[in-house]
């Protein structure tokens, strides 16, 4: 990649994490990611009144077994994957609504060139809003139960930072590419969740063709995922990590592919 690309996935970049971060376009994603703010505020705030912690969460055991539950089911299971539907589908799709992708189309940019500003645009943001999320969240719990000495174990939220980046990115990835393909991103966005939903249940093969299933190795609290599992050996990091990022590159170059064939009908929408 020569540098006149570099600077205009930069130049894309800066402007996409305008639409992003700081329009009307980012409402929902900030709304999403308040939401495990909300949970852990209500918590601390109905422990304190009442003065009364459940036995199970004091210290930094039951601190650390509570942020992982909220982890695992207010942010990665729920809010971050619909929050990457949101903004990862409708990097295209949003610009066709508003009737602008016309503006991308004649400056003088690749639109592979294109797709790259975009993604990265659109990682940055959901980064910085569940990253900033988790940390909160993260720290206010240890605090709150009295577990401020674990700190030394903090490379727990360096885990759960480093799952979030790959949530990002694999999510991200799927979501790009089936708002180019898919003029309803419902269909596409109910079926991958269900699929990830049911992953605990797949044969160990089927597992493989999910995100979640990469992602859990990252995990540095075990999480019952119900008494009903079907137990499969996790991937090793060194096989998983890269596996993943080779995988959403795929997806990439596949969306690059598919926006250079891409004509636009604004009446088609």
């Amino acid at each position: 990649m020569n540098a006149l690309w570099w600077r205009q996935i930069v130049g894309i970049l800066r402007l996409e994490i305008r639409k992003n971060l700081f329009s009307s376009r980012a409402l929902p994603l900030y709304m999403m990611s308040a939401i495990p703010l909300v949970i852990v505020t209500i918590f601390i705030a109905v422990t304190t009144a009442f003065d009364d912690i459940p036995r199970e969460f004091e210290g930094p055991g039951g601190a650390t077994m509570l942020f992982a539950a909220i982890f695992h089911l207010a942010i990665l299971r729920t809010t971050l994957y619909f929050a990457c539907v949101w903004v990862f589908m409708n990097l295209f799709r949003g610009e066709v609504l508003d009737r602008s992708l016309h503006y991308y189309f004649l400056a003088p940019v690749r639109r592979d060139v294109l797709v790259a500003g975009k993604f990265l645009s659109a990682l940055v943001g959901t980064l910085v809003a569940f990253g900033a999320v988790t940390t909160i969240c993260f720290i206010a719990l240890q605090v709150h139960l009295g577990a401020g000495s674990a700190f030394a174990a903090s490379g727990h939220l360096l885990a759960y930072l480093a799952i979030i980046a790959m949530a990002c990115v694999g999510y991200g990835a799927i979501f790009m590419v089936a708002g180019l393909f898919m003029k309803n991103p419902v269909i596409p966005a109910l079926v991958v969740f269900f699929w990830e939903g049911v992953n605990t249940l797949l044969p160990a093969l089927l597992k493989k063709f999910s995100v979640i299933f990469y992602l859990q190795s990252l995990f540095p609290v075990d999480i019952s995922e119900g008494p009903i599992e079907i137990i499969s050996e996790p991937v090793p990091l060194w096989i998983g990590v890269p596996g993943f990022i080779v995988f959403s590159g795929l997806m990439l170059v596949l969306a690059g592919l598919q926006i250079r064939r891409k004509e636009i009908d604004y009446g088609e929408d």
